[in-house]
């Protein structure tokens, strides 16, 4: 079949996705379509322009293969025009906005003139942000050019939105693994991690470059107690590179720089599930972009996210919003000293950041515990999949 040839719409999910910050566009597509093919039966075909970067994430996958399949999900690369033969499905998702094919859009148009009801449900799946406008542009459609609707979907945080990637049994796996601590040694080890006792402080870091945590290394290092910084190679590196002798591209997964009594433990990439468990098993997580930002959530450890820098500081509205909701229920100690932290480190303000870190251990007992409740709040008993299948059937 040529993919412009009309028929009938075929019994499986398209979702469209470009790499864009090597892994938050592709870490949420790639979770959405692994719950979708998992919890509803559904068969997805996952399209990705960048299989090198995605298989970082997914450490099987092979970068030069055009077609394969995981967690029963179908793998294609996305080359632009299409050069693998396309046949629509009964729903296409288009991810942030990434902008359909070409060919794609015009057996939309198609089997719109042929028939509406043979016309593929056609959705934007936007960005998750916390902010009031959303939930007045979630789920609204959009007329194109060719009469064809195209449906805007937007995460969010409460019932008026599409919800939070949350898979069925995630809390339940997350309490499980936290209730003995063997598990997190284990994984320690098995990441080439030494040293680490029962007792010391582990922070995980995966953020964007900034001198804020190059601050917090310094602080860290006087500490009267042990503290290990776990951090992956990548973009962190840049900010401790004063304290690595050497460049840091020489750094090897398992090797680990003493600093007084900072520890940083340089990690190996891994698979979501098991950045999941990184982060089930640290004291404190610092987070970037949107995918971790939200996997630090269900962790249930205090967090600091790192959001991406956007004009005119635009960024720091969204964070400001998230972090009302966040805190709406919190003692203003609690609150102001968490806020006043998160701002701090996206607005690299080394002197602050670092007041505010140590304001911290006041409020920690507190903040713990609303790092706990706060998952099964947010989730709001309906999770994204679940409200995005049934969005589909009402539309």
């Amino acid at each position: 079949m040529s993919t412009t040839q009309i028929a009938t719409p075929a019994s499986h999910w398209d979702i469209f996705c470009t790499v864009v910050d090597n892994y938050g566009d592709i870490g949420v597509t790639w979770r959405l379509a692994k719950q979708l093919a998992a919890e509803y039966h559904i068969k997805v075909n996952l399209w990705v322009d960048d299989l090198h970067s995605f298989s970082h994430i997914l450490p099987n996958l092979i970068a030069t293969k055009r077609q394969q399949t995981f967690n029963g999900v179908n793998i294609f690369q996305w080359n632009n025009p299409l050069d693998i033969e396309y046949q629509a499905g009964s729903v296409i998702i288009e991810a942030f906005a990434c902008e359909l094919p070409e060919q794609v859009k015009t057996i939309i148009e198609q089997r719109h003139k042929q028939s509406k009801s043979l016309a593929p449900h056609w959705l934007n799946l936007e960005y998750l942000s916390a902010e009031d406008w959303v939930d007045g542009c979630h789920g609204l459609p959009s007329t194109q050019v060719n009469g064809v609707k195209k449906w805007f979907y937007f995460p969010g945080f409460n019932r008026k939105t599409g919800g939070l990637i949350c898979e069925q049994h995630l809390f339940k796996e997350r309490e499980q693994w936290q209730s003995d601590f063997n598990n997190k040694m284990t994984l320690f080890k098995q990441l080439g991690l030494t040293g680490i006792n029962h007792h010391d402080t582990v922070i995980s870091v995966f953020s964007y470059e900034t001198e804020a945590l190059t601050a917090l290394i310094r602080l860290w290092q006087t500490s009267t107690t042990a503290i290990h910084v776990l951090i992956p190679k990548g973009r962190s590196l840049t900010s401790i590179a004063p304290f690595i002798p050497g460049e840091t591209n020489n750094l090897i997964p398992g090797q680990h720089v003493k600093l007084g009594n900072l520890t940083l433990h340089i990690l190996p990439m891994t698979d979501q599930t098991g950045f999941d468990r990184l982060l089930w098993s640290c004291d404190f997580n610092i987070v970037r972009g949107e995918d971790s930002f939200l996997r630090a959530q269900w962790a249930a450890k205090p967090f600091i996210w790192h959001i991406y820098p956007q004009e005119d500081d635009y960024h720091l509205v969204k964070l400001e919003a998230f972090m009302k909701i966040y805190c709406d229920n919190l003692a203003a100690e609690i609150s102001t000293t968490w806020c006043k932290l998160n701002l701090a480190f996206n607005q690299d303000d080394q002197h602050a950041v670092v007041n505010h870190w140590q304001q911290l251990n006041s409020v920690i007992l507190p903040l713990q515990q609303h790092a706990l409740n706060w998952p099964n709040n947010a989730l709001d008993d309906a999770d994204l999949a679940s409200r995005l299948v049934q969005f589909v059937k009402n539309s």
